[in-house]
């Protein structure tokens, strides 16, 4: 779950550094020079003189925004921690801000109650029984060391906050709507003397930034602490100059549906916007009551709110998805995202990556074969913000803008091996190895190859470059059987598979694989779910509630098909409609993101099946599902085409 922390400018003087093993304090002395930030080959260096932790000058404050979140008639302030050098104070240096903020500093519930999802699609689930909620402390002024031993000894501040209505920030958590985003802006406004900082949450002895601060802010975190860098850059706030976010949400119904259905991230099942409300409210318990009437049983209990039982979008979740606001964006991003991560699923980070490229807007994005987090190696997040908060000249801006740590079976090049812990690992801890850069994503030379399926889905069918002229497959939805077992299965009622031949070659997919289906349902709501995988299927577990055998996994609501009609982004507002038993609906859509490679010795495979126990509501089994063969096809994006297929055997 996104809800988990990990158990885890004004001009600036720039000291020289003659050469990588060059003495950082012996440059300053020859310099003559107080102490400053000092840059090396592009990077922002450890300098003796900020080192010294007991003389860093630490501060806590709250900042005043524009909401009001709990309805009291006041302005809520978020509770802000600062860590600075020294010299900020003896000497007039003036730093740059590396910025967190997170809903988890003050802590989050000890318990998990999630929605029961044993319940019939389009039915109101059973009620959600009662979480406890997070401790409280009052008297918790420090809110995290995070990044602080990092960035105050190379020349930065660090700057802390704690989400609305969690820790001793004032308000209610509202789950990614304007609240949430803004939150931050007025952090950056104050670094730059444009907002209100105050002593104490209820008094008026101000404190300012600017005697220190350059004004120049960067961002960065993990999970939701990568999604709150990204919800502040949408503002548009002067000053947030560079932000990266790992693993972030950008769309909380993407985060809980998928293209009209109900969907778990994986390993939290039947968690939604509700729970996660519960998991991190730790603010005053004084306010509790007051915010869960707001918030929890208002407006995300309401018709138009978080809606379990449909699984469509509506303005709800529309306020909470950064795509539209993605035009706001002046701050340099550098996107980080794992392709196992089935927790935050990838197309996240993707769709955000194509909508700033579309744009022309400063953004890059590091893929890896990891699951849930995996930062950017150090020395790149560190060159980042040297460029973007200090001005080094060190040509980042001019970089290629997709990095991928691809797979050890894919046989890279030796001076993409080596330099073991400086990235995430091959899938399934294959050897590790450094990112690749790419001009594109998908790779260059990616060509969509259109497969179709033949007859006999229920044992192991075949792929075929041509459509079948007529003919049906079916299958019988059943939640007791894990995707897993299915494609484990050399026959098995409940799924379909079609494949290619065993390959005599490496394939490289990269991409987003797309899924036509004419498909009719014997209920009047089924779930659909797609896999590609590889065969003979592995079963170990890799990333995050991900497995070997699986390159990636899509899934949709039949009931929607009208919305579901080229892929892509989903968006939709429209409301689905029940389905007509017997009756086939077409319908497009995706799948996730990946860049994979299929090795010699293995088959590549489409799986269709109905529920998937482990993202899925579980309805009783026995749904039937027909795909109409002639009518149906996948479209998988593969390095090198048809060509490439055809000379690994796949044809």
């Amino acid at each position: 779950m996104i809800t988990r922390p990990f158990h885890r400018c004004a001009p600036i003087a720039l000291v020289a550094a003659f050469s990588l093993s060059a003495d950082l304090a012996g440059a300053q002395n020859a310099q003559s020079a107080k102490p400053a930030p000092v840059f090396v080959d592009g990077k922002a260096q450890v300098v003796p003189a900020f080192q010294d932790s007991t003389k860093w000058i630490r501060q806590d404050l709250w900042v005043e925004t524009d909401f009001d979140t709990d309805h009291d008639g006041k302005k809520d302030r978020v509770h802000v921690d600062v860590t600075r050098p020294a010299q900020t104070a003896s000497d007039g240096l003036k730093v740059s801000v590396v910025y967190g903020s997170s809903p988890y500093y003050a802590g989050t519930a000890r318990d998990d109650v999630n929605w029961d999802v044993r319940q019939e699609l389009g039915a109101q689930p059973p009620v959600r029984a009662h979480m406890n909620p997070p401790p409280y402390e009052p008297n918790r002024h420090r809110i995290s060391n995070a990044l602080v031993n990092e960035w105050v000894p190379r020349g930065f501040a660090v700057v802390h906050s704690e989400a609305s209505g969690t820790g001793m920030s004032q308000g209610c958590p509202t789950v990614g709507d304007y609240p949430e985003r803004a939150a931050m802006k007025f952090v950056v406004d104050w670094l730059n003397g444009r907002a209100k900082g105050y002593t104490t949450a209820t008094g008026t002895e101000e404190v300012q930034a600017t005697a220190w601060s350059t004004g120049k802010v960067g961002m960065i975190g993990t999970s939701y602490e990568g999604t709150l860098p990204l919800a502040a850059a949408t503002t548009g706030v002067k000053g947030l100059e560079v932000v990266v976010p790992v693993s972030p949400n950008t769309s909380y119904y993407h985060y809980y549906r998928s293209n009209g259905l109900v969907r778990s991230p994986g390993g939290y099942l039947g968690e939604d916007v509700d729970v996660l409300y519960d998991f991190i409210a730790s603010g005053d318990p004084s306010l509790r009551a007051t915010c869960d009437a707001i918030w929890k049983n208002g407006i995300f209990a309401g018709p138009n709110g978080q809606d379990r039982s449909s699984g469509d979008m509506n303005d709800f979740w529309y306020e909470r998805d950064l795509l539209p606001f993605v035009k706001n964006i002046k701050a340099a991003v550098l996107l980080a995202h794992g392709f196992n991560d089935y927790n935050v699923v990838p197309e996240h980070s993707v769709r955000i990556y194509d909508e700033m490229k579309a744009r022309g807007l400063p953004v890059s994005i590091y893929l890896h074969q990891g699951g849930h987090g995996g930062n950017p190696p150090a020395d790149m997040v560190n060159r980042w913000f040297s460029h973007y908060l200090y001005g080094v000249d060190n040509g980042v801006e001019k970089d290629p803008p997709v990095w991928i740590v691809q797979d050890a079976a894919a046989q890279a090049p030796a001076a993409l091996t080596a330099a073991a812990g400086t990235a995430p690992g091959g899938r399934g801890g294959r050897g590790l190895v450094l990112p690749a850069p790419f001009a594109s994503f998908p790779v260059p030379g990616t060509v969509p190859v259109v497969l179709h399926p033949t007859a006999g889905g229920a044992g192991v069918a075949a792929l075929s470059a041509a459509a079948a002229a007529s003919g049906t497959d079916k299958l019988v939805d059943d939640v007791a059987m894990s995707g897993s077992a299915l494609a484990s299965a050399a026959q098995s009622p409940n799924r379909l598979i079609y494949a290619t031949a065993t390959l005599t070659d490496t394939v490289h997919i990269s991409g987003t694989p797309r899924i036509t289906l004419r498909v009719a349902s014997s209920k009047a709501a089924a779930n659909l779910t797609v896999w590609l995988v590889m065969l003979p299927y592995d079963s170990a577990r890799v990333g995050s509630q991900s497995h070997t055998g699986v390159i990636t996994h899509g899934w949709a609501d039949i009931q929607n098909y009208k919305s579901l009609t080229k892929g892509g982004n989903y968006e939709s507002k429209a409301a689905g409609e029940e389905l007509v038993p017997g009756k086939f609906y077409d319908l497009t859509f995706d799948l996730q993101p990946d860049d994979e490679f299929v090795p010699a010795g293995k088959q590549l495979a489409v799986m269709i099946m109905s529920s998937d126990r482990e993202f899925t509501l579980w309805p009783h089994a026995g749904t039937e599902l027909t795909i109409d063969l002639a009518h149906s096809s996948f479209t998988i994006p593969i390095v090198g085409g048809t060509t490439a297929l055809t000379k690994a055997g796949a044809r």
